[in-house]
């Protein structure tokens, strides 16, 4: 009798790490994100813009840089953005990209890992 060759079993892809300092495409997806459900911590500012074409600027980076409570500020703002909503146009909410990119990388390295 003949032996039959072993069949090969298809090598795995490997996976890809997602590059962190590839700022363009965490900008790109970070677009797509819902912006009231980002934790404030990962905010550097927002820009309130009014009605009547004034905007204010609301530096969350330097309130945290100065030791104030991140939860406190969140509630603070909230409170602020809820009582003044008829006179608020929009608000723009500036994301610190380096800072969610560098949370949210551990994460996907562990959840790819765990696809292998």
């Amino acid at each position: 009798m003949q032996e039959q060759p072993k069949k090969r079993q298809p090598k795995k892809p490997k996976s890809k790490r997602i590059n962190v300092s590839d700022r363009e495409k965490w900008t790109r997806i970070l677009k797509d994100v819902e912006k009231d459900e980002i934790p404030i911590t990962c905010l550097e500012a927002l820009n309130v813009n009014l009605r009547d074409g004034t905007s204010v600027v609301i530096d969350i980076l330097q309130l945290l840089e100065e030791g104030r409570d991140p939860v406190e500020i969140e509630e603070r703002i909230n409170e602020k953005l809820e009582k003044l909503d008829y006179i608020i146009k929009d608000v723009d909410f500036f994301v610190n990209i380096d800072l969610v990119a560098k949370t949210i990388q551990p994460i996907t390295d562990k959840f790819l890992a765990s696809l292998k």
